[in-house]
């Protein structure tokens, strides 16, 4: 099989299918032999996120390299340009969307009117998240329920109860970012809550004209109009509360793939391609529920001996803010990957961006989780129990360093094993906005690092 090379590095995809499972052992043995022959020294591994069909995937990593190479020739990475380079490339199965859909809150509810045909084509669509035939049997008497959904309370408990069956079994991550009522609440009030606005802070004088959502009044900022009309949109009666738990559903379901294909199937292939040559080090990225993913390959499976990896960049990841946390809740919870810190399993820098310029997982990502507190002084930001480390970066992570990402050139100082958020204000304009050269060079920063 011909070498592939994107942007001038040997490059390697590997497939996998929605339960981690290689879908090709010959790309695997492709990607070992050529490390195995030498033919790096480094080995960076990337993961596209949710709402990527390969076609999207690949121009992604396409885009994302070329700002790499552009660094490197540029020789503004000392130490780098020394180093050969590939490219483990990740094609996962993530469920393809609008944009629209991109995030649990549906920003699809920025759009006026929640109509019957809208919602039926919506869970038609999800039939391809079924993971089994009694899952889309569910979905079909759901279907059946929408037309009476507005005058029926037993229609909407029905409903409720059919999507309530499609969560994935609750985990450690999971309460972090669910709330319980989501499973507790009666199905009528599920879609109320899920349907209606939660009541805004009274602006501040000379506001603009913009609610305020701040902290109660002690420095937070003010939403953009667009924003403050969002919110309202968001929620426009019992069809929107039906769609948004429908997402919320949908959300949860790919959150946990990411998940599974990280921690079985990619993890996997990082212990054949270490066995095959132990001196190779093995640098981490991942885009949005991507950055899960690398995660949970950086974790690894329970009971499993680590896996020592050299870096990892979480680029926008959509997952909670206190994923890295040491009891995060005041009660002794630490976050779902905290081992990744305390065992370590990584050796060097982890790099985290966020913004407040990525709503997919700092304003509506969290509105959808405000079942259980409906109060709206912080949505998504770094006091929201709800917030997402693309919007705050790690959250109650004491090993965490707070930065700024930098232009080229800039001195990172990423010595040593440690976490660091940058956020990314200036460089990232919006969730998906991680492929260009100041990204780059964050990345073959934490790289030069090891």
């Amino acid at each position: 099989m011909a070498e592939e090379r994107v942007a001038d590095f040997p490059y390697f995809e590997v497939e996998f299918d929605k339960k981690g499972h290689i879908d090709d052992d010959d790309q695997v043995r492709s990607l070992v032999d050529f490390v195995d022959g030498g033919g790096a020294s480094d080995l960076l591994v990337l993961s596209h996120g949710w709402n990527n069909d390969m076609a999207q995937a690949r121009s992604l990593y396409r885009r994302l390299l070329t700002s790499a190479r552009t660094q490197i020739d540029a020789g503004n990475v000392p130490g780098v340009g020394a180093r050969s380079l590939a490219v483990f490339a990740i094609l996962w199965p993530s469920k393809k969307f609008a944009d629209r859909d991109l995030i649990p809150s549906g920003a699809a509810g920025f759009a006026p009117g929640v109509e019957t045909a809208d919602l039926e084509q919506r869970i038609d669509d999800l039939r391809d998240v079924a993971d089994s035939d009694e899952e889309a049997e569910r979905l079909d008497e759901a279907r059946a329920l929408v037309a009476d959904l507005e005058g029926s309370p037993d229609a909407q408990r029905r409903f409720v109860d059919l999507v309530r069956g499609l969560f994935p079994e609750p985990d450690g991550e999971q309460a972090a970012e669910l709330p319980e009522a989501v499973f507790e609440l009666d199905g009528v009030e599920v879609l109320a809550r899920l349907g209606t606005p939660p009541a805004l802070p009274e602006p501040e004088l000379g506001g603009g004209g913009a609610a305020a959502l701040g902290d109660g009044g002690d420095g937070g900022e003010a939403l953009e109009p667009i924003e403050a009309m969002a919110l309202g949109s968001l929620f426009d009666g019992i069809k929107a509360g039906a769609r948004n738990l429908l997402n919320l559903m949908t959300y949860y379901k790919m959150k946990r793939r990411a998940g599974v294909v990280g921690a079985s199937g990619v993890h996997e292939v990082l212990r054949r391609v270490r066995a095959a040559r132990p001196g190779l080090k093995l640098h981490l990225a991942g885009h949005s529920f991507g950055g899960r993913l690398v995660s949970a390959a950086a974790k690894g499976p329970d009971g499993q001996p680590a896996l020592e990896v050299d870096s990892m960049a979480l680029l926008q990841a959509a997952f909670s803010h206190y994923g890295f946390a040491d009891d995060w809740d005041g009660e002794g919870s630490d976050g779902f990957f905290r081992r990744v810190v305390t065992d370590p399993r990584v050796a060097g820098p982890v790099i985290i961006t966020h913004t407040k310029n990525d709503r997919a997982v700092g304003l509506a990502y969290p509105i959808a989780s405000r079942l259980a507190r409906q109060v709206a002084s912080a949505i998504g930001d770094e006091n929201d129990v709800y917030g997402g480390i693309g919007r705050n970066g790690a959250q109650k992570t004491p090993e965490a360093k707070d930065k700024v990402l930098l232009a080229p050139g800039g001195d990172y100082q990423l010595a040593g094993r440690s976490l660091f958020n940058l956020r990314a204000d200036d460089f990232i304009s919006s969730h998906s906005d991680v492929t260009g050269e100041a990204v780059a060079y964050a990345i073959l920063s934490a790289v030069a690092a090891t």
